[in-house]
């Protein structure tokens, strides 16, 4: 079984203005390094009923997206989320890319995918775009097997810098999935807090100090790792920022690039009985072009390595 590569043309066009930090270069520089290795099958979005993302985010707010991209220039959704007239096509292809992923898998084709999309998706919340992020990817992706293929557990596992706010608002009430996200704190969005645990104490947030080195890192991942072992999980998802790295400019923890190879791999070892590397993961933060592409490399080596 290989490892597939999910990306489309359209996330070019998603432009968020000059200095923006999520930009077009962070999906370039990904795929240039990628493109070297020979083993990775590539695939693109796939056509979807919209309707699926009404699973996880509000009709209401479905309807005013699919409204709110502007014909010429650049829009604000809030102080941070830049949208354009190419946004429109680029955010429904990361969603697109994701289903495409998970077909893939339960179709065969591939055991593991990493989706190279933007704009990134984890900070947008049932009813509101925040973050850099319109559509809540993962937790489309989470709904998704369960809809669509009747899963029972599914792990979301986020490893952005920043807490995975949106996927907590969503998720948290679901107790088909467990949510983990390990993040600065006290830092943006706010929230990600220990006591943050969902409905069914379905949650684990692992809130992190300015300054962790990897070590520290690692050893805070040992409390996801026996969670996952408890959970028991038959499909793994994976919010795949890379802005913990010490490199980055909008973070302060010290990840090397190859700790997202540990990360990835660790998480895959613990749950191969359960789901027999089953796992998708779709990009989110990352904003030191060299570190993100040497970490999104690093993370894809695990999965073909796994599979």
């Amino acid at each position: 079984m290989k490892t597939a590569i999910i990306t489309s043309e359209t996330s070019l066009n998603h432009d968020t203005g000059s200095g923006h930090p999520e930009s077009i270069s962070r999906v370039t520089s990904i795929i240039e390094k990628l493109k070297r290795n020979k083993k990775l099958i590539w695939k693109y979005p796939t056509t979807y009923n919209r309707e699926i993302i009404k699973n996880t985010h509000s009709e209401a707010y479905v309807d005013d997206i699919e409204n709110s991209f502007p014909l010429e220039g650049l829009k604000f959704l809030d102080g941070d989320t830049v949208v354009s007239p190419g946004s429109k096509n680029a955010t429904f292809d990361a969603v697109g890319s994701i289903i495409s992923a998970i077909d893939g898998v339960e179709n065969k084709e591939f055991r593991a995918a990493h989706c190279v999309t933007r704009p990134p998706g984890h900070h947008a919340e049932k009813d509101k775009a925040m973050g850099f992020c319109v559509i809540n990817n993962i937790s489309v992706a989470a709904n998704y097997l369960i809809s669509k293929y009747n899963y029972k557990k599914v792990a979301v596992l986020d490893w952005d810098c920043h807490f995975g706010n949106g996927s907590y608002d969503i998720l948290k009430s679901n107790k088909n999935i467990f949510f983990s996200s390990l993040h600065q704190y006290p830092y943006y969005p706010g929230g990600g807090t220990e006591d943050q645990k969902g409905d069914y104490n379905n949650v684990l947030n692992v809130p992190l100090p300015a300054g962790t080195n990897s070590s520290e890192y690692f050893d805070a991942y040992e409390h996801v790792l026996k969670r996952l072992k408890e959970f028991k999980p038959e499909f793994i998802l994976m919010s795949a920022g890379f802005d913990a790295h010490k490199l980055d400019p909008l973070c302060q923890l010290n990840l090397e690039s190859r700790d997202y190879y540990e990360i990835t791999r660790r998480a895959l070892e613990t749950t191969k009985k359960f789901c027999n590397g089953k796992v998708v993961s779709i990009l989110e933060g990352g904003y030191d072009l060299n570190a993100l592409a040497e970490s999104a490399n690093e993370h894809v080596n695990a999965l073909l390595e796994f599979n």
